[in-house]
């Protein structure tokens, strides 16, 4: 275990009690709580957090509902599974920014979409999607865009736990007369807690920190934590702020993963024999 407890100590805790340690200094050096009070009192931090969340409340259900439905058919042994395996984990080799600038180049006013759209003379003017006014367009762009970069990664581990299910309970359960969503849902889903519980900490964690989709889809009009945190250290060199954002990625990370350690908890005597 040591070398991987040194990895985690040098790129993980230190950093990490840096931050917390700049996140509690003035520019002089001198300790002080202000920078706290001063991101809690800055116009656009509530809007950083509600987007961050609305984000992330919307995502996670929408990957995880779609995974646990993709992972179940290509468990069916159907013709062109490893074709559209294939294909369905593309995404996981294309980087955050890649993904970013694939979405913009078919949601912008004369991107894919918009021309398609136009060919098809299904509308007359391009569409706003990307427009800072546009809540709704944003909201969608983004999360269209971030499910796609990401929902591979919670396919393939949700395909893994149900793989590493036994054949044989669900053969049994359709013995006894369940049904398909029967058996999906008291001996599937339960299960795959443990599973379910892995993807979601990983994938809330990545949401909690979204950024490069965000920025190269919205630019300033959506702010999130994490760009509030890049802003702060790119535009205004203030390193102080900047570590105040990203403590609080930190508390919200660990927080939810407590949350989910706690509700998908399974008694270890599900598990054996």
């Amino acid at each position: 275990m040591a070398p991987a407890a040194i990895f985690l100590a040098l790129f993980l805790v230190w950093p990490a009690v840096r931050a917390l340690l700049i996140a509690f200094q003035s520019a002089s050096g001198d300790f002080t709580g202000a920078n706290f009070a001063a991101v809690f009192h800055e116009p656009d931090f509530t809007l950083a957090v509600r987007n961050t969340f609305l984000v992330l409340v919307i995502v996670i259900p929408v990957e995880v509902t779609i995974a646990l439905v993709m992972a179940v058919l290509a468990q069916q042994r159907l013709r062109g599974n490893g074709v559209f395996l294939y294909f369905w984990t593309l995404p996981l080799a294309v980087s955050d920014l890649a993904a970013g600038l694939i979405w913009l180049s078919v949601l912008t006013g004369h991107g894919y979409l918009n021309s398609l759209l136009q060919d098809l003379h299904l509308i007359r003017h391009p569409v706003g999607f990307l427009d800072y006014n546009n809540l709704a367009g944003l909201v969608v762009s983004v999360v269209v865009a971030e499910t796609w970069r990401s929902i591979s990664l919670v396919m393939v581990i949700v395909l893994s736990g149900v793989q590493g299910i036994p054949a044989e309970l669900g053969e049994a359960a359709a013995v006894l007369g369940a049904g398909g969503w029967q058996r999906f849902r008291h001996v599937t889903l339960p299960l795959l807690k443990p599973t379910l519980q892995v993807a979601l900490i990983l994938r809330t964690t990545a949401a909690f920190q979204v950024f490069a989709v965000v920025l190269v889809l919205t630019g300033s009009a959506f702010p999130v934590l994490a760009t509030k945190a890049e802003s702060w250290v790119y535009e205004y060199h203030n390193f102080q702020m900047a570590a105040v954002y990203a403590i609080l990625l930190l508390g919200l990370s660990s927080a939810s993963t407590l949350v989910y350690l706690v509700t998908l908890r399974t008694p270890r005597p599900v598990f054996q024999p």
